[in-house]
């Protein structure tokens, strides 16, 4: 079959997938990413015979997506504020509302000359790379509880070069006794009644570690907001990633444990996704 049948027949099977309206973009971009050219060049060359070879792995990689599985698993990577990571299973994919998290960091550290930060549940390591990248000039931790996890956020540390410290360990526990200027996360905050409302991609193959937090999507905060406290330097930042209608509840729990200058900094949609606050 010619690379023009094989894009059709695609499309058809994509189109008794979980998302029939992307049918024809994800045939096309998985038939792409097995021929290895750009869009320009299958069009000129759409005439020509897909090898078996080619062939097995396009059909192979159809019957992933066509049951859900997210287009940056199947290609094992993804973009984030502009610089490429790998990513699995084991971890989120970093999603693009993250980035206001990263950039309220960096403005938060304009007075420092050189910002000791710390980046909980580092994930694919996506928020502290871009941190390190950007500010080159700041001292950064990452911590997982996931050792999958850490090992995926190393490798993309290394294909970055960037120098971060990476640890393992619950929240802030491996870093007792340390101070930082600035703490960061974007820690689970779905509630876990929340399940069947995410999508198929999101519900079915992201790791549930770092998706959902009890019954209303709160308990990591609960447990976060006073170790973050601890953990800062006296005049010291938290910035956090929150979900939808938290903010009065996010708002109470670092109020609650002294925190002052609470703002919030909304998505590119007006919806607040980010939390920060200080201390004393």
């Amino acid at each position: 079959m010619k690379l023009q049948e094989w894009l059709v027949m695609g499309e058809a099977q994509l189109q008794s997938g979980p998302h029939p309206e992307r049918a024809r973009r994800d045939a096309e971009a998985l038939l792409l990413h097995i021929v290895r050219r750009n869009r320009a060049s299958l069009l000129a060359h759409r005439e020509e015979d897909l090898e078996p070879e080619n062939a097995d792995r396009f059909t192979a990689l159809l019957t992933r997506r066509a049951t859900g599985e997210p287009m940056q698993y199947i290609f094992g990577e993804a973009e984030f504020y502009g610089l490429p990571f790998r990513v699995t299973p084991d971890v989120l994919i970093p999603r693009p509302e993250t980035e206001h998290l990263v950039e309220k960091v960096i403005e938060l550290t304009a007075h420092l000359p050189q910002p000791r930060i710390i980046d909980v549940g580092t994930g694919s390591g996506a928020i502290a790379i871009a941190l390190a990248h950007y500010l080159p000039i700041a001292q950064i931790t990452a911590i997982d509880i996931s050792a999958a996890a850490l090992a995926i956020a190393e490798e993309n540390a290394g294909q970055n070069k960037v120098a971060i410290r990476f640890l393992s360990g619950d929240l802030l526990d491996a870093v007792t006794g340390e101070s930082f200027d600035i703490v960061v996360a974007n820690p689970p905050y779905v509630a876990a009644n929340d399940r069947n409302s995410l999508s198929i991609e999101v519900r079915d193959y992201e790791p549930a570690l770092a998706l959902f937090a009890g019954d209303d999507g709160l308990a990591i905060y609960r447990r976060l907001v006073p170790a973050a406290f601890a953990a800062l330097a006296p005049g010291g930042y938290v910035a956090l990633e929150i979900g939808c209608g938290q903010t009065e509840a996010v708002q109470a729990l670092l109020v609650g444990a002294a925190f002052h200058h609470v703002e919030f900094t909304p998505d590119l949609q007006g919806t607040p996704r980010v939390v920060s606050a200080q201390r004393d």
